[in-house]
């Protein structure tokens, strides 16, 4: 596995090593790239991004500190797997901030990205119905940061970012699920595009959040989480 680096308006050859491979890690962890709960040494992490040991170890320290990886104390590295209350809050968090990037995007975002984007959503409902969950979510990603950077707001872009890294990697172990949703939990991004071409900002945010809100009920119902062990059977109590 080789992670690569796609950064708008930033030429990997112009950061410095240890920034390359933190971006690189990052963005790999907020695309799903790893799964909950897997390992990550710094010899694997070095492999996988082409680097030396440095440049991985620095990473992944830069990583657990933003608590994007779970830093155990024997030095072991995990990829956090969230519980249904850290699902929950997550979920909440990215409700009230995403919409919040819809509507300075609003006023900015010009028809030539609109029409990127309806290509981008066009894609993404062609992997659905081919059956590609992976490309399916790679879309969605592309298309909701397509949007969040027309806001011109860094910092809350960062913000987002910090919650996609917890989310990433559960929406990929999920990811045959997440295809599986009901109708009313899929996507709301044509209604969001057609909003932001009236210019009605808070429309779309109203549908952005509402896709948030939809997805994470269906997946409460679908999932166990980490910290949910399976009832015990009444038969196998009495004989406990």
């Amino acid at each position: 596995m080789t992670i690569t680096l796609s950064i708008p308006g930033i030429a990997a050859d112009d950061l410095p090593l240890e920034e390359q491979a933190y971006r690189r890690l990052r963005q790999a962890l907020v695309e799903g790239v790893f799964a909950p709960g897997e390992k990550l040494s710094i010899r694997r992490v070095a492999e996988a991004l082409g680097t030396s040991p440095m440049p991985a170890r620095t990473a992944l320290r830069r990583l657990a500190t933003e608590q994007a990886l779970d830093a155990l104390p024997s030095g072991t590295v995990l990829v956090p797997r969230l519980t249904r209350a850290a699902f929950q809050e997550v979920s909440a968090i990215r409700a009230e901030l995403e919409p919040l990037a819809i509507r300075l995007a609003a006023s900015r975002v010009d028809s030539g990205t609109l029409d990127a984007l309806a290509a981008v959503v066009a894609e993404q409902d062609a992997a659905r119905a081919a059956g590609r969950p992976e490309l399916c979510l790679q879309k969605d990603r592309e298309f909701l940061f397509g949007l969040y950077r027309q806001a011109g707001a860094p910092m809350l872009l960062g913000m987002i970012e910090a919650l996609w890294l917890r989310r990433g990697p559960l929406f990929w172990e999920a990811r045959w699920i997440v295809m599986g949703s009901p109708p009313e939990a899929a996507h709301r991004h044509g209604p969001i595009l057609a909003a932001l071409r009236r210019g009605a900002g808070e429309e779309a945010a109203r549908e952005l959040k509402a896709e948030i809100e939809r997805m994470t009920a269906f997946l409460s119902g679908a999932l166990q989480f980490e910290d949910e062990v399976p009832a015990m059977p009444r038969a196998m109590r009495a004989r406990a």
